[in-house]
Protein backbone atom coordinates (compact mmCIF):
# COMPACT_ATOMS: atom_id res chain seq x y z
CA UNK A 1 0.00 0.00 0.00
CA UNK A 2 2.78 2.67 1.14
CA UNK A 3 4.93 1.98 -2.61
CA UNK A 4 1.33 2.42 -4.57
CA UNK A 5 0.58 5.62 -2.54
CA UNK A 6 4.00 6.82 -3.06
CA UNK A 7 3.88 5.95 -6.43
CA UNK A 8 0.46 7.54 -7.09
CA UNK A 9 1.41 10.62 -5.26
CA UNK A 10 4.73 10.75 -7.67
CA UNK A 11 2.66 11.10 -10.80
CA UNK A 12 0.59 13.64 -9.22
CA UNK A 13 3.26 15.58 -8.63
CA UNK A 14 4.52 15.00 -12.52
CA UNK A 15 0.80 15.82 -13.74
CA UNK A 16 0.56 18.68 -11.72
CA UNK A 17 3.86 20.38 -13.26
CA UNK A 18 2.78 19.23 -16.68
CA UNK A 19 -0.27 20.69 -16.80
CA UNK A 20 -0.11 23.79 -19.28
CA UNK A 21 0.01 27.30 -17.65
CA UNK A 22 -2.97 28.38 -18.80
CA UNK A 23 -4.86 26.08 -15.97
CA UNK A 24 -2.86 28.52 -13.16
CA UNK A 25 -4.18 31.69 -14.63
CA UNK A 26 -7.76 30.53 -14.49
CA UNK A 27 -9.43 27.56 -12.80
CA UNK A 28 -12.31 26.04 -14.09
CA UNK A 29 -15.13 25.75 -12.64
CA UNK A 30 -16.45 22.27 -11.07
CA UNK A 31 -20.13 21.59 -10.18
CA UNK A 32 -20.98 22.31 -6.82
CA UNK A 33 -17.11 22.11 -5.31
CA UNK A 34 -16.70 23.28 -2.07
CA UNK A 35 -14.09 26.02 -2.53
CA UNK A 36 -10.79 25.34 -0.62
CA UNK A 37 -9.82 29.18 -0.01
CA UNK A 38 -11.70 31.42 2.77
CA UNK A 39 -15.32 31.02 0.44
CA UNK A 40 -15.55 27.44 1.55
CA UNK A 41 -15.70 28.28 5.30
CA UNK A 42 -18.88 27.40 7.04
CA UNK A 43 -19.71 24.68 4.33
CA UNK A 44 -21.36 21.51 5.37
CA UNK A 45 -22.47 18.94 2.00
CA UNK A 46 -21.71 20.41 -1.15
CA UNK A 47 -24.54 22.54 -2.70
CA UNK A 48 -27.32 21.43 -4.79
CA UNK A 49 -27.27 22.90 -8.25
CA UNK A 50 -28.71 20.64 -10.77
CA UNK A 51 -29.25 23.16 -13.03
CA UNK A 52 -25.83 23.47 -14.73
CA UNK A 53 -24.33 22.92 -18.66
CA UNK A 54 -21.92 20.30 -19.47
CA UNK A 55 -19.19 22.14 -22.20
CA UNK A 56 -15.91 19.36 -22.08
CA UNK A 57 -14.05 18.31 -19.26
CA UNK A 58 -12.22 20.22 -16.85
CA UNK A 59 -9.50 19.74 -14.49
CA UNK A 60 -8.88 21.38 -11.42
CA UNK A 61 -5.80 21.64 -9.28
CA UNK A 62 -5.56 22.94 -6.02
CA UNK A 63 -3.24 22.42 -2.66
CA UNK A 64 -2.96 23.65 0.90
CA UNK A 65 -0.08 24.05 2.68
CA UNK A 66 1.08 24.90 6.23
CA UNK A 67 4.03 25.84 8.08
CA UNK A 68 3.84 26.10 12.27
CA UNK A 69 5.87 27.44 14.77
CA UNK A 70 5.29 25.61 18.31
CA UNK A 71 6.42 26.84 21.63
CA UNK A 72 4.89 24.27 24.00
CA UNK A 73 5.55 22.75 27.57
CA UNK A 74 4.26 19.71 29.14
CA UNK A 75 4.50 17.73 32.55
CA UNK A 76 2.97 14.85 34.33
CA UNK A 77 2.79 13.78 38.07
CA UNK A 78 5.77 11.72 37.54
CA UNK A 79 6.35 7.97 37.14
CA UNK A 80 7.34 6.39 40.60
CA UNK A 81 6.89 2.65 39.31
CA UNK A 82 9.93 0.86 38.66
CA UNK A 83 10.44 0.85 34.51
CA UNK A 84 7.64 3.06 33.33
CA UNK A 85 8.21 5.27 30.35
CA UNK A 86 9.51 8.66 30.84
CA UNK A 87 8.08 11.68 29.98
CA UNK A 88 9.88 13.32 26.22
CA UNK A 89 12.58 15.85 27.56
CA UNK A 90 13.13 17.24 24.47
CA UNK A 91 10.54 19.93 23.94
CA UNK A 92 11.76 23.56 22.70
CA UNK A 93 10.27 26.44 20.82
CA UNK A 94 10.75 25.78 16.35
CA UNK A 95 9.20 24.70 13.66
CA UNK A 96 7.25 21.83 12.82
CA UNK A 97 7.65 19.91 9.60
CA UNK A 98 5.80 22.16 6.77
CA UNK A 99 2.74 19.79 5.62
CA UNK A 100 0.98 19.73 2.11
CA UNK A 101 -2.38 18.42 0.31
CA UNK A 102 -2.73 18.29 -3.61
CA UNK A 103 -6.37 18.53 -4.71
CA UNK A 104 -7.45 17.02 -8.01
CA UNK A 105 -10.69 17.53 -8.91
CA UNK A 106 -12.02 16.59 -12.35
CA UNK A 107 -15.88 17.18 -14.40
CA UNK A 108 -16.12 14.44 -16.54
CA UNK A 109 -19.33 14.54 -17.22
CA UNK A 110 -23.04 16.86 -16.29
CA UNK A 111 -23.63 16.61 -13.13
CA UNK A 112 -20.71 14.00 -12.47
CA UNK A 113 -17.19 15.37 -10.85
CA UNK A 114 -14.32 13.32 -9.44
CA UNK A 115 -11.64 13.99 -6.59
CA UNK A 116 -8.56 12.72 -6.36
CA UNK A 117 -6.51 14.14 -2.69
CA UNK A 118 -3.19 13.37 -2.03
CA UNK A 119 -1.08 14.25 1.22
CA UNK A 120 1.80 15.34 -0.32
CA UNK A 121 3.80 15.65 3.23
CA UNK A 122 2.36 15.18 6.64
CA UNK A 123 3.83 14.10 10.33
CA UNK A 124 2.11 10.79 10.22
CA UNK A 125 3.42 9.98 6.71
CA UNK A 126 6.35 12.65 5.44
CA UNK A 127 5.84 10.93 2.32
CA UNK A 128 3.27 11.38 -0.73
CA UNK A 129 0.51 9.50 0.71
CA UNK A 130 -3.68 8.68 -1.52
CA UNK A 131 -6.23 10.15 1.20
CA UNK A 132 -8.89 8.97 -0.92
CA UNK A 133 -11.52 9.87 -3.73
CA UNK A 134 -14.79 9.53 -4.62
CA UNK A 135 -17.01 9.99 -7.33
CA UNK A 136 -20.06 12.62 -7.23
CA UNK A 137 -23.14 12.32 -9.13
CA UNK A 138 -25.90 15.61 -8.83
CA UNK A 139 -27.46 14.31 -12.10
CA UNK A 140 -28.23 10.61 -12.26
CA UNK A 141 -26.88 9.57 -16.17
CA UNK A 142 -30.38 8.44 -17.43
CA UNK A 143 -32.64 10.14 -19.13
CA UNK A 144 -36.65 10.65 -18.52
CA UNK A 145 -38.99 12.48 -16.25
CA UNK A 146 -38.46 10.72 -13.08
CA UNK A 147 -34.73 10.42 -13.49
CA UNK A 148 -34.96 14.75 -13.57
CA UNK A 149 -36.59 14.81 -11.13
CA UNK A 150 -34.75 12.80 -8.78
CA UNK A 151 -31.74 14.52 -9.77
CA UNK A 152 -33.24 17.92 -8.75
CA UNK A 153 -32.80 16.57 -4.75
CA UNK A 154 -30.37 13.54 -4.90
CA UNK A 155 -26.90 13.02 -4.97
CA UNK A 156 -24.47 10.40 -4.87
CA UNK A 157 -20.96 9.95 -3.64
CA UNK A 158 -19.12 6.72 -3.88
CA UNK A 159 -15.10 6.03 -3.19
CA UNK A 160 -13.11 5.72 -0.75
CA UNK A 161 -13.49 8.48 1.15
CA UNK A 162 -13.91 10.79 3.86
CA UNK A 163 -17.19 9.44 5.41
CA UNK A 164 -19.74 11.92 6.19
CA UNK A 165 -20.21 11.48 10.30
CA UNK A 166 -21.08 14.53 12.18
CA UNK A 167 -20.69 18.36 11.24
CA UNK A 168 -17.31 18.52 13.21
CA UNK A 169 -14.95 16.71 10.32
CA UNK A 170 -16.11 19.98 7.78
CA UNK A 171 -14.17 22.46 10.16
CA UNK A 172 -11.49 20.66 11.19
CA UNK A 173 -8.12 20.50 9.86
CA UNK A 174 -6.63 18.21 7.48
CA UNK A 175 -2.71 17.97 6.82
CA UNK A 176 -1.87 20.31 4.77
CA UNK A 177 -5.40 22.00 4.65
CA UNK A 178 -6.05 24.06 7.77
CA UNK A 179 -8.17 27.08 6.11
CA UNK A 180 -11.61 25.91 7.43
CA UNK A 181 -10.59 25.40 10.82
CA UNK A 182 -10.43 28.87 13.32
CA UNK A 183 -8.07 26.97 15.49
CA UNK A 184 -4.47 24.74 15.42
CA UNK A 185 -6.00 21.54 16.41
CA UNK A 186 -9.11 19.28 15.85
CA UNK A 187 -11.07 17.75 18.56
CA UNK A 188 -9.42 15.81 21.39
CA UNK A 189 -11.45 12.74 20.10
CA UNK A 190 -11.31 13.19 16.54
CA UNK A 191 -14.25 11.73 14.22
CA UNK A 192 -12.75 11.48 11.17
CA UNK A 193 -12.09 8.07 8.75
CA UNK A 194 -11.76 7.10 5.06
CA UNK A 195 -13.71 3.96 4.08
CA UNK A 196 -14.93 2.19 0.99
CA UNK A 197 -18.83 2.93 0.47
CA UNK A 198 -21.94 5.26 -1.07
CA UNK A 199 -23.70 7.86 0.50
CA UNK A 200 -26.86 8.78 -0.87
CA UNK A 201 -28.25 12.49 -0.16
CA UNK A 202 -31.50 14.24 -0.51
CA UNK A 203 -31.71 17.63 -0.16
CA UNK A 204 -34.35 20.06 -0.90
CA UNK A 205 -35.27 23.11 0.69
CA UNK A 206 -33.23 23.75 3.67
CA UNK A 207 -33.22 19.94 4.61
CA UNK A 208 -30.42 17.61 4.14
CA UNK A 209 -30.82 13.90 4.31
CA UNK A 210 -28.40 11.18 3.86
CA UNK A 211 -28.04 7.23 4.57
CA UNK A 212 -24.88 5.40 3.62
CA UNK A 213 -22.94 1.90 3.89
CA UNK A 214 -19.55 1.65 3.90
CA UNK A 215 -16.74 -1.38 4.40
CA UNK A 216 -15.92 0.12 8.06
CA UNK A 217 -11.78 -0.15 7.17
CA UNK A 218 -9.39 2.63 6.63
CA UNK A 219 -8.63 -0.39 4.19
CA UNK A 220 -10.10 -2.79 2.31
CA UNK A 221 -10.09 -6.19 3.09
CA UNK A 222 -10.41 -9.89 1.23
CA UNK A 223 -8.62 -12.20 3.53
CA UNK A 224 -10.89 -14.70 5.35
CA UNK A 225 -11.34 -13.92 9.32
CA UNK A 226 -9.22 -15.15 11.85
CA UNK A 227 -11.81 -14.70 14.88
CA UNK A 228 -11.37 -15.08 17.64
CA UNK A 229 -8.43 -12.92 18.49
CA UNK A 230 -7.34 -11.27 15.56
CA UNK A 231 -7.52 -7.58 15.55
CA UNK A 232 -6.71 -6.75 11.94
CA UNK A 233 -8.68 -6.52 8.86
CA UNK A 234 -8.25 -10.48 9.04
CA UNK A 235 -10.77 -10.38 11.72
CA UNK A 236 -14.84 -10.98 11.05
CA UNK A 237 -15.85 -7.64 9.72
CA UNK A 238 -19.56 -6.03 8.83
CA UNK A 239 -20.36 -2.98 6.88
CA UNK A 240 -20.72 0.21 8.41
CA UNK A 241 -23.83 2.19 8.69
CA UNK A 242 -24.26 5.90 9.29
CA UNK A 243 -26.71 8.71 8.26
CA UNK A 244 -27.54 12.17 8.98
CA UNK A 245 -30.32 14.78 9.14
CA UNK A 246 -29.70 18.22 9.13
CA UNK A 247 -31.80 21.27 8.73
CA UNK A 248 -29.83 24.70 7.60
CA UNK A 249 -31.88 27.97 7.40
CA UNK A 250 -30.48 31.22 6.65
CA UNK A 251 -33.22 33.35 8.36
CA UNK A 252 -31.81 37.25 7.41
CA UNK A 253 -29.17 38.63 5.25
CA UNK A 254 -26.77 37.43 7.64
CA UNK A 255 -28.14 35.45 10.21
CA UNK A 256 -28.28 31.37 9.65
CA UNK A 257 -29.19 28.79 12.23
CA UNK A 258 -27.75 24.77 11.48
CA UNK A 259 -29.37 21.95 13.19
CA UNK A 260 -27.22 18.58 12.60
CA UNK A 261 -27.94 14.83 13.80
CA UNK A 262 -25.79 11.48 12.83
CA UNK A 263 -25.06 8.22 13.95
CA UNK A 264 -22.08 5.63 12.84
CA UNK A 265 -22.80 1.83 13.71
CA UNK A 266 -20.98 -1.26 13.05
CA UNK A 267 -20.75 -4.35 15.64
CA UNK A 268 -17.83 -6.57 14.06
CA UNK A 269 -15.61 -4.74 12.51
CA UNK A 270 -12.46 -5.77 11.77
CA UNK A 271 -10.64 -2.73 12.66
CA UNK A 272 -12.77 0.23 13.12
CA UNK A 273 -10.62 3.75 12.98
CA UNK A 274 -13.47 6.47 13.65
CA UNK A 275 -11.39 7.76 15.82
CA UNK A 276 -7.96 6.97 14.35
CA UNK A 277 -8.23 7.25 10.96
CA UNK A 278 -6.23 10.62 10.23
CA UNK A 279 -3.33 9.77 8.68
CA UNK A 280 -1.68 13.11 9.26
CA UNK A 281 -1.48 13.24 12.36
CA UNK A 282 -2.50 16.07 15.01
CA UNK A 283 -1.08 19.55 15.06
CA UNK A 284 0.91 19.76 18.48
CA UNK A 285 3.80 17.66 18.57
CA UNK A 286 5.48 14.87 21.01
CA UNK A 287 3.46 16.82 24.04
CA UNK A 288 2.90 14.18 26.67
CA UNK A 289 4.84 11.69 25.10
CA UNK A 290 7.67 9.18 25.93
CA UNK A 291 11.02 10.43 25.94
CA UNK A 292 12.04 8.12 22.62
CA UNK A 293 8.90 9.80 20.80
CA UNK A 294 9.07 10.09 17.00
CA UNK A 295 7.01 12.38 14.84
CA UNK A 296 5.23 9.54 12.42
CA UNK A 297 5.53 7.10 15.54
CA UNK A 298 3.79 9.12 17.99
CA UNK A 299 1.76 11.78 15.64
CA UNK A 300 -1.30 12.28 17.29
CA UNK A 301 -0.10 13.63 20.47
CA UNK A 302 -2.51 16.17 22.00
CA UNK A 303 -5.58 13.28 21.16
CA UNK A 304 -7.25 10.47 22.85
CA UNK A 305 -8.64 7.32 21.32
CA UNK A 306 -11.53 5.52 22.94
CA UNK A 307 -10.19 2.43 21.14
CA UNK A 308 -13.53 1.32 19.75
CA UNK A 309 -12.46 -1.08 17.33
CA UNK A 310 -14.42 -4.07 16.99
CA UNK A 311 -17.76 -3.09 18.13
CA UNK A 312 -18.54 1.22 17.86
CA UNK A 313 -21.96 2.74 17.94
CA UNK A 314 -21.75 6.95 17.79
CA UNK A 315 -24.06 9.39 18.18
CA UNK A 316 -22.95 13.36 17.00
CA UNK A 317 -25.20 16.51 17.56
CA UNK A 318 -24.25 19.59 16.16
CA UNK A 319 -25.31 23.15 16.39
CA UNK A 320 -24.29 26.19 13.90
CA UNK A 321 -25.67 29.50 14.46
CA UNK A 322 -24.00 32.91 13.38
CA UNK A 323 -25.38 36.87 13.85
CA UNK A 324 -23.34 39.17 11.73
CA UNK A 325 -19.86 38.48 12.85
CA UNK A 326 -20.30 36.30 15.67
CA UNK A 327 -20.47 32.47 14.94
CA UNK A 328 -21.21 29.69 17.17
CA UNK A 329 -20.17 25.97 17.09
CA UNK A 330 -21.12 23.15 19.29
CA UNK A 331 -20.91 19.23 19.82
CA UNK A 332 -21.86 17.53 21.47
CA UNK A 333 -20.81 13.56 21.17
CA UNK A 334 -21.65 9.60 22.79
CA UNK A 335 -19.91 6.26 22.00
CA UNK A 336 -19.91 3.17 23.31
CA UNK A 337 -17.88 -0.08 21.39
CA UNK A 338 -14.54 -2.22 22.67
CA UNK A 339 -11.79 -4.13 21.31
CA UNK A 340 -12.06 -7.61 19.82
CA UNK A 341 -10.09 -8.70 23.06
CA UNK A 342 -12.75 -6.71 25.00
CA UNK A 343 -15.28 -8.71 22.92
CA UNK A 344 -13.79 -12.16 23.78
CA UNK A 345 -13.66 -11.94 26.78
CA UNK A 346 -17.58 -11.06 27.17
CA UNK A 347 -16.69 -7.39 28.62
CA UNK A 348 -19.19 -4.64 28.67
CA UNK A 349 -19.14 -2.03 26.21
CA UNK A 350 -16.92 1.25 27.40
CA UNK A 351 -18.42 4.44 26.64
CA UNK A 352 -17.14 8.37 25.90
CA UNK A 353 -18.62 11.77 25.87
CA UNK A 354 -17.36 14.51 24.41
CA UNK A 355 -18.50 18.66 24.38
CA UNK A 356 -17.11 21.26 22.14
CA UNK A 357 -18.20 24.45 21.84
CA UNK A 358 -16.87 27.20 19.62
CA UNK A 359 -17.31 31.20 19.72
CA UNK A 360 -15.79 32.69 16.91
CA UNK A 361 -16.42 36.41 16.45
CA UNK A 362 -15.52 38.18 12.57
CA UNK A 363 -14.15 41.22 12.41
CA UNK A 364 -14.77 43.75 9.35
CA UNK A 365 -17.28 43.91 5.99
CA UNK A 366 -14.90 40.97 4.74
CA UNK A 367 -14.55 39.21 8.39
CA UNK A 368 -11.09 39.01 7.01
CA UNK A 369 -9.67 38.91 10.92
CA UNK A 370 -11.06 36.92 13.54
CA UNK A 371 -11.04 35.94 17.43
CA UNK A 372 -11.91 32.31 18.91
CA UNK A 373 -12.47 30.67 22.16
CA UNK A 374 -12.79 27.12 22.55
CA UNK A 375 -13.75 24.37 24.94
CA UNK A 376 -13.32 20.74 24.31
CA UNK A 377 -14.19 17.80 26.85
CA UNK A 378 -14.30 14.59 27.24
CA UNK A 379 -14.97 12.06 30.37
CA UNK A 380 -15.27 8.43 29.76
CA UNK A 381 -13.81 4.91 29.89
CA UNK A 382 -10.95 5.39 27.73
CA UNK A 383 -8.45 2.86 28.32
CA UNK A 384 -9.19 -0.77 27.08
CA UNK A 385 -10.49 -3.33 29.68
CA UNK A 386 -10.71 -0.42 32.44
CA UNK A 387 -14.12 0.07 34.19
CA UNK A 388 -12.67 3.13 35.88
CA UNK A 389 -13.51 6.47 33.57
CA UNK A 390 -10.93 9.54 32.79
CA UNK A 391 -11.24 13.23 31.55
CA UNK A 392 -9.34 14.97 29.12
CA UNK A 393 -10.34 18.84 28.79
CA UNK A 394 -9.35 21.61 26.80
CA UNK A 395 -9.37 25.51 26.17
CA UNK A 396 -7.72 27.53 23.78
CA UNK A 397 -7.57 31.28 22.60
CA UNK A 398 -7.06 31.97 18.85
CA UNK A 399 -6.93 34.66 16.48
CA UNK A 400 -6.33 35.03 13.04
CA UNK A 401 -5.85 37.25 9.82
CA UNK A 402 -7.34 36.69 5.87
CA UNK A 403 -4.41 38.02 4.42
CA UNK A 404 -5.92 36.92 1.24
CA UNK A 405 -8.39 34.29 0.52
CA UNK A 406 -6.19 32.22 -0.22
CA UNK A 407 -3.75 33.16 2.98
CA UNK A 408 -4.31 32.96 6.62
CA UNK A 409 -1.97 33.57 9.52
CA UNK A 410 -3.41 31.71 12.92
CA UNK A 411 -2.24 31.60 16.67
CA UNK A 412 -3.47 29.98 19.36
CA UNK A 413 -2.95 29.98 23.03
CA UNK A 414 -3.89 26.10 24.48
CA UNK A 415 -4.23 24.52 27.54
CA UNK A 416 -5.00 20.96 28.24
CA UNK A 417 -5.41 18.52 31.16
CA UNK A 418 -5.77 14.82 31.98
CA UNK A 419 -7.41 13.70 35.32
CA UNK A 420 -8.03 9.79 36.85
CA UNK A 421 -5.26 7.96 34.59
CA UNK A 422 -3.78 5.26 36.72
CA UNK A 423 -0.63 5.79 37.94
CA UNK A 424 2.36 4.64 36.05
CA UNK A 425 0.59 6.12 32.31
CA UNK A 426 2.28 8.58 31.26
CA UNK A 427 -1.18 10.79 30.62
CA UNK A 428 -1.36 10.20 34.61
CA UNK A 429 -1.92 14.06 35.95
CA UNK A 430 -0.64 15.04 32.39
CA UNK A 431 -0.85 18.91 31.31
CA UNK A 432 0.38 20.78 28.78
CA UNK A 433 -0.33 24.43 27.71
CA UNK A 434 1.46 27.11 25.40
CA UNK A 435 1.48 28.68 22.09
CA UNK A 436 1.23 27.48 18.18
CA UNK A 437 1.34 29.72 15.18
CA UNK A 438 0.26 28.95 11.61
CA UNK A 439 0.82 30.62 8.25
CA UNK A 440 -1.54 28.52 5.79
CA UNK A 441 -2.03 28.86 2.12
CA UNK A 442 -5.33 27.30 0.10
CA UNK A 443 -6.20 27.38 -3.33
Amino acid sequence: MKSLNTLMGKMAAVALFSLPMVTFAQQPTINNLRAYDKSGINQFETKKDADTKFDGLKVRIGAGFTQQFQSLSHENAGQPAAGAVKLYPRLAPGFNVAQANLYTDVQLADGIALNLTTYLSAKHHNESWVKGGYLQMDKIPFKGAIWDKLSSVMTIKAGHMEINYGDQHFRRTDGGHALYNPFIENYIMDAFATEIGAEAYVKKNDVVAMIALSNGLINGGVQKPLMPGSTTETAKRAPSVYGKLAYDKTLAEKTRVRVAGSFYANQNSGRSTLYGGDRTGSNYWFVLEPETATATANAFSGRVNPGFTNQITALQFNLFAKVQGLEFFGTFENAKGGTNAEKVAKLDKRSANQIATDLIYRIGQKENVFLGLRYNVVNGQMIATKADKQKIDRVAFAGGWFITDNVLLKGEYVKQKYTDYPTGNILNGGKFDGIVIEAIVGF
